[in-house]
C-alpha cells in the first residue's frame, strides 16, 4: 500500500520514502499502467489530436508545438490521421475513446460520419480550425481570418484592382463559407457586379490550387490579382504561377494564405494572411486546464503585406 500511494503522488507519504520507492522503480524501469489508472476510474493523461493530413505544414507545425507543450504538462498526445474522410475520423474517435482520451483536439471532416456513436459527457471533444453543427457539446478553437481577408481586398483594391479573384475551400467546410463570405463582403464594394469565373472553390489541397489557378490565368479576361484562402491552396497556386513564369506583382498581385517560411524570400516576399500555428497550439495546450464543458476560442490571422502584392 505505502508503495502504491508513493507510486501515485499520494501526499500521505514521507518525502525520503517516496524518493526511495521511486529511486528503485527506476532502477527496475517500471512504469505506470495507464489501462490500470482509467479502470480505477482516475483521469488519463492522453490527448488526441485527428488532423486531415500532416504534409500541410500548418497542420504539421500545430501537432509538432502541441506534442512539445503536452509533454511539459505530463501528457501524451496521440495523433491520427483522417484524410478528411468521416469513417476514418469515425474509428479514431473510437480508438481514443478506447484509449480513455480526456481530450481530443480535431479538425472535423466536411461530412459527419453517418453512424457516429454518442460519447460520454467527460469526453472532449475540441472542435480546430473547422466546425459542424451536429454536437454542440464540442468546443472550438477557430482561426478568425475574417478582417485580414477583407484587409487583403480592401488594399487590392486602393491599389486600382477590379478583377479580384478568389480560390478556397468548398462551401461544405465552415472555414471555406467564411472565408469567401469575407472576400465577398469586402470586394462588394466595388462599382461592378461579381464575375462569377473569378470564384473558384473545391475540395482543398496543393493540385486544387494549381488548377484553379490555372483556371484563372486561362480566362480571356483574367484577374489582375488573385486572394487564397487555404494553406496547401495557396501553396498550389503558387506553384502553378512560378511554373508558368508569372511575375509578381506586375503580371498579377498574389495574397496566400498561411506563412511558411519560404514566403519571406521567394519572389521578393509573398503577401499573404499570416496564421501562427505556435499560438494555435499554445491555446489548445491551455484549454486542456479546464476540465469542465469546453468552451470556444480565438486566434486572429494578420495579413502581412510584401513585395507580390
Amino acid at each position: 500500500m505505502t508503495v502504491s500511494r508513493a507510486l501515485s503522488g499520494h501526499p500521505n507519504v514521507k518525502p525520503s520514502t517516496r524518493e526511495k520507492v521511486l529511486g528503485r522503480a527506476h532502477e527496475l524501469g517500471y512504469v505506470r499502467n495507464s489501462a490500470a489508472t482509467a479502470m480505477r476510474g482516475e483521469a488519463t493523461e492522453i490527448v488526441g489530436l485527428l488532423l486531415p493530413n500532416l504534409v500541410n505544414e500548418f497542420y504539421s507545425q500545430v501537432a509538432n508545438t502541441l506534442a512539445l507543450l503536452c509533454a511539459d504538462r505530463n501528457h501524451d498526445l496521440v495523433i491520427h490521421l483522417t484524410n478528411d474522410e468521416p469513417a476514418r475520423e469515425r474509428q479514431s474517435l473510437l480508438r481514443l475513446r478506447a484509449l480513455q482520451a480526456s481530450t481530443v483536439f480535431m479538425v472535423p471532416t466536411p461530412e459527419a460520419p453517418p453512424d457516429a456513436p454518442p460519447f460520454p459527457e467527460d469526453f472532449r471533444i475540441i472542435e480546430l480550425i473547422r466546425t459542424r453543427a451536429e454536437d454542440d457539446r464540442a468546443g472550438q478553437l477557430l482561426i478568425d481570418d475574417g478582417p485580414s481577408i477583407a484587409a487583403a481586398a480592401a488594399h487590392l483594391i486602393a491599389q486600382g484592382h477590379r478583377r479580384i479573384g478568389f480560390i478556397g475551400a468548398s462551401a461544405s467546410m465552415s472555414s471555406g463559407r467564411a472565408r469567401l463570405a469575407a472576400f465577398r463582403k469586402a470586394t462588394g464594394a466595388l462599382d461592378r457586379p461579381e464575375d462569377p469565373a473569378l470564384v473558384r472553390t473545391g475540395a482543398p489541397g496543393f493540385a486544387m490550387g494549381q488548377e484553379k489557378m490555372a483556371g484563372l490565368l486561362d480566362l480571356p479576361a483574367p484577374p489582375s490579382a488573385v486572394i487564397c484562402g487555404g494553406f496547401e491552396i495557396s501553396n498550389g497556386a503558387l506553384d502553378l504561377c512560378l511554373r508558368r513564369g508569372v511575375r509578381f506583382p506586375g503580371d498579377l498581385a498574389f495574397v496566400g494564405y498561411g506563412d511558411p517560411s519560404f514566403y519571406r524570400w521567394i519572389c521578393g516576399g509573398i503577401t499573404t494572411i499570416g496564421l501562427s500555428a505556435d499560438a494555435i497550439a499554445e491555446r489548445a495546450a491551455g484549454m486542456l486546464a479546464d476540465t469542465g464543458r469546453p468552451g470556444r476560442a480565438v486566434v486572429p490571422a494578420q495579413f502581412v503585406i510584401r513585395h507580390s502584392a
